[in-house]
């Protein structure tokens, strides 16, 4: 599966993307922030994951391509180590609702919120 189109809506934040087979999906920054496939959020094994709160208003600065076979953005919380394939685009589009549940029921058992902490 590879992308035909990427667009990047800022005012909404979301990346918008058509793969080859027709399917456009509409990804929120903050949902592509959350489930970023770097060791610094999924850890180097099953158990390590580590939940990321407060990244509701997070933002993509910066997109680069990865070769042919993926991109890696920044995002204004300074994360930049994601390298984002294809597949992995994917992978989570398809399966967006279940993810962002299952990620909103992480936050409640955490007691922690999508809201990034006021600054002192």
């Amino acid at each position: 599966m590879n992308p035909t189109n990427i667009v990047l809506h800022n005012r909404s934040r979301v990346l918008e993307i058509t793969f080859d087979d027709g399917h456009t999906y509409k990804l929120p920054y903050e949902f592509l922030r959350v489930h970023s496939p770097s060791a610094e959020v999924r850890g180097h094994g099953r158990g390590q994951e580590r939940l990321q709160a407060g990244k509701r208003e997070v933002t993509i600065t910066t997109v680069e391509p990865v070769g042919y076979y993926a991109i890696r953005p920044t995002f204004s919380d300074g994360h930049n180590s994601g390298i984002y394939s294809w597949e992995y685009l994917h992978e989570i589009a398809v399966s967006q609702d279940k993810l962002w549940n299952d990620y909103l029921a992480r936050l409640a058992a955490a007691g922690a919120s999508r809201d990034p902490k006021p600054k002192s």
